[in-house]
């Protein structure tokens, strides 16, 4: 029951905080709703971080297994299980959400009590995602994902907030659908061979298809994940839902949400199809390539912070679908690593421009310029976290991107050569921001007073910092659970051609 605890613990604490609220928008109980989603959250990762310790690093397969016949007469049941690939999704999961809700505490004032529902409701539909064996349990826990991420970006983002939550969910429930086709299909052709359906994920593994039908199968899998990553040409919803969703919803999107279609693919598109896979490995890790180099680019000439960060994202994911793609064990090791360091920089990074935004109400560039002089212990986290997401020698993002180009290289060396430019182009943009943000001469009077960190944000940038350091040297803590059930997955794909 332990998982079922883990998925469903933040849902029914979503429950309780309607109950705690009372009935309208009353500002006097708004500090007993964000205490009481906080406590709720920290109660969750508490007991992710219980699963790690009871986890068994030797062991491939999945763990904590619970299976329940939910409609026999389908084949669908109620199966969770967590192996070393979904683990530190779960644990990453569990960590970032109290952020997320601690970071929104000054910031939001409107509807406290629906806005930490939705909150946790969004944390229970991600933790099932992650640990659904089941592909019917898995596409549920993926489309209710949606909703309430549609929320928070249309209710309490900014001033073109309909417009980014609009576009948001049609990107990725014309993936969601194509998918869910997708699942049907390969259930039922399972059925035809065997004589029953079933939407096991661990008896579809190695289901006999023909070509033309692994083919669409495979392309209806990957394009809904490859939305959600999202993989160049399919980002352009993530800039407008970044920009327009609160700081809280921000954290959230890049932390773990994008995630969903890095594991989607590792864990269903690339073992249940494995031949085409292979035949469209080299496409979609040119695609990635191309998201690396472009997502640098646009970077690069951002005058909002937070629409640089985003962009970031498209470039750093690239990366992580490039490893994928290798299907090395190095190369997918350190696309899963680099999954657990993107939420940790860039959920970081996204804090840091909310914590400015909310002083000065603005996320220009041209408006900031010497704040070191009145927040340098800001400033300092910035930098750790700016070192952490440009893959400096010693943070969190170094070993992610070594691992990635090692096994890509053993694959393709020539398009982990031009991808590898991606790592020298984040460097440039990333600096650029931050010595125009901090350095220079102090010349805008309204920073001349900004408040360095408070109590709350030490809370929130104390962890996220000490994460960054702590996955940076010592990795060895992470890759030694996370390898026997890499391994298992690279030798059931198979060897990949470029």
């Amino acid at each position: 029951m332990l998982l079922t605890t883990i998925v469903f613990l933040p849902l029914v604490g979503a429950l309780l905080v309607l109950l705690a609220g009372g009935r309208g928008d009353r500002p006097e109980r708004e500090g007993i709703v964000r205490a009481a989603a906080l406590g709720v959250s920290l109660a969750a990762f508490a007991a992710t971080l219980f699963l790690w310790w009871r986890f068994n690093p030797a062991d491939p397969g999945f763990q904590f297994v619970e299976n329940r016949s939910w409609l026999p007469q389908f084949g669908i049941s109620y199966h969770l299980g967590v192996d070393g690939i979904s683990l530190f999704l779960v644990v990453l999961t569990g960590f970032l959400t109290p952020l997320a809700l601690l970071c929104s505490w000054e910031s939001t004032h409107k509807n406290v009590k629906l806005f930490s529902f939705f909150l946790l409701a969004l944390e229970s539909a991600m933790l099932g995602v992650f640990v659904s064996i089941d592909l019917f349990l898995f596409y549920i826990f993926w489309d209710a994902v949606l909703i309430p991420m549609y929320f928070l970006i249309g209710i309490w983002g900014y001033e073109r907030r309909i417009y980014a939550a609009v576009k948001f969910i049609l990107y990725t429930m014309v993936g969601s659908i194509l998918m869910l086709v997708a699942i049907i299909g390969l259930a039922y052709a399972h059925g035809a061979a065997s004589g029953q359906p079933t939407f096991n994920l661990v008896e579809l593994y190695g289901t006999a298809l023909s070509w033309q039908m692994e083919k669409w199968f495979f392309l209806a899998f990957a394009l809904a994940f490859l939305i959600k990553v999202p993989l160049f040409p399919f980002h352009t919803w993530l800039p407008d839902a970044h920009v327009e969703a609160p700081t809280a919803g921000s954290v959230i999107l890049a932390g773990v949400m994008l995630k969903m279609g890095t594991y989607g693919l590792l864990r269903f598109a690339f073992p249940l199809f494995p031949n085409a896979m292979g035949y469209f490995a080299p496409w979609i890790a040119g695609l990635a390539v191309v998201g690396i180099v472009y997502g640098a680019l646009v970077a690069m000439v951002q005058p909002d912070m937070k629409k640089l960060v985003a962009y970031s994202s498209v470039s750093h994911l690239g990366f992580v679908v490039l490893g994928l793609c290798s299907n090395t064990v190095q190369g997918v090791e350190g696309a899963i690593y680099q999954m657990l360091n993107h939420g940790v920089s860039t959920g970081g990074l996204f804090m840091i421009v909310g914590m400015l935004s909310d002083r000065r109400h603005t996320r220009l560039i041209a408006e900031y310029g010497g704040i070191k002089a009145v927040m340098p212990r800001l400033v300092a986290c910035f930098l750790i976290v700016t070192l952490s997401s440009i893959a400096v020698p010693g943070f969190n993002g170094f070993v992610g991107e070594f691992l990635i180009l090692l096994g890509a290289f053993r694959w393709w060396p020539a398009v982990t050569a031009v991808g590898a430019t991606g790592v020298i182009l984040s460097a440039v943009y990333m600096l650029w921001m931050f010595q125009r943000v901090n350095y220079g001469e102090l010349t805008n009077e309204k920073n001349r007073r900004l408040p360095d960190l408070s109590t709350r944000e030490w809370a929130l940038m104390i962890p996220t910092v000490a994460m960054a350091i702590f996955m940076g040297v010592a990795p060895g803590i992470f890759l030694r659970t996370m390898e026997p059930s890499v391994v298992k997955v690279v030798q059931m794909i198979g060897q990949v051609a470029p």
